[in-house]
């Protein structure tokens, strides 16, 4: 395939990754009380957040803390588990989709709370539940290009706002089973913020090596999950198959290129929208649902910081040697799966 969508970097380590957990826990049998009433009204059962898509709570930040706040909790959290000076960051890349306003960037607030140096670039990049993938990619040319040492990415999600909108929704006297199908998903969304720290491979032979990855789009599709922060509609059905074909097709073509089979990777990390979802793709791909680490009934769907919060989870699982497939899925849809040499 020609075009930037296949590309390998060859100085590009993971320094540290972390993730930040919010402290309000809001239970999925929380909704369905919410919602009694609908529910009773339309024929519907409570307890399908749980039982269709497999999540059983997710996290809310407090109402005085900012995604700027959240983002740089996580940064300050990586930039010291990292043992890099906020002075030798060069760029810093906020890829959240949670945002308080269009303008200025959510970078900028994040760069000042960790006192970033005046020459450190910094600006947002969004794309869907995948912008973390696409930040690796992104901050990795520079530094091998010699244009950062030390890059960080950071990303933080908040829903709490957009859940209780849909739920008072969803309650009133009109709301119809249509409905609540059709922002069925929403629900099913996480908070929390998770950062990554890069720099050079040959400075820090301790890191954890980017080999590389692969992008694919799939933009036929882009009308199947629309959002803002005041409500989401998705058609969840066609998402699920047209996300596990364009998954698919992506690890099929990326195979050769990298060398990728599904027993030679020993986990992948993948954003997650159901347990159905990663169970369906771990069978496509061929490859043991185990090898796939979940937060997902705990902390929901957390969009961009699913990727690198599941990975701090569970980073005691890698071991030096393993090879670890981050698998960047988003609504558009695209699809970005990179490698790690951990």
């Amino acid at each position: 395939m020609s075009g930037n969508a296949t590309y390998r970097l060859s100085n590009t380590s993971i320094l540290s990754v972390c993730g930040v957990e919010p402290p309000i826990v809001a239970t999925s049998a929380s909704f369905d009380d919410q919602l009694t009433s609908t529910y009773a009204r339309e024929g519907l059962q409570p307890g399908m957040l749980e039982q269709l898509a497999g999540v059983k709570e997710r996290r809310w930040w407090p109402e005085d803390v900012s995604f700027a706040d959240a983002a740089a909790m996580a940064g300050a959290k990586a930039l010291a588990e990292a043992g890099i000076d906020p002075s030798q960051v060069g760029v810093m890349v906020n890829t959240s989709v949670s945002r308080a306003y269009l303008e200025p960037s959510s970078a900028v607030a994040v760069h000042h709370q960790l006192g970033l140096p005046t020459g450190c670039l910094n600006f947002d990049l969004a794309n869907a539940c995948l912008g973390f993938v696409n930040g690796i990619q992104l901050v990795g040319n520079m530094i091998d290009s010699g244009q950062a040492d030390y890059a960080l990415l950071v990303d933080a999600e908040g829903v709490s706002g957009l859940q209780q909108t849909t739920l008072d929704r969803l309650a009133l006297d009109d709301a119809t089973k249509a409905d609540v199908k059709s922002q069925f998903a929403t629900l099913t969304l996480g908070s929390g913020s998770a950062a990554m720290v890069l720099g050079r491979s040959d400075r820090h032979p301790e890191g954890h090596r980017v080999i590389g990855g692969v992008s694919r789009a799939g933009t036929q599709h882009h009308d199947l999950c629309v959002g803002d922060l005041t409500g989401m509609r998705t058609d969840s059905r066609q998402l699920f198959e047209a996300g596990i074909a364009l998954a698919l097709q992506t690890w099929n073509e990326a195979k050769d290129v990298f060398g990728w089979t599904q027993d030679n990777v020993d986990y992948f990390v993948a954003h997650q929208t159901s347990l159905v979802h990663l169970g369906a793709l771990a069978g496509q791909m061929g490859a043991d649902v185990a090898k796939f680490p979940v937060t997902l009934p705990r902390f929901g769907n957390m969009g961009p910081a699913a990727v690198p919060f599941t990975l701090a989870q569970h980073v005691d699982l890698m071991q030096p040697g393993m090879r670890v497939m981050l698998l960047g899925i988003g609504s558009g849809l695209n699809t970005s799966f990179a490698e790690i040499a951990w």
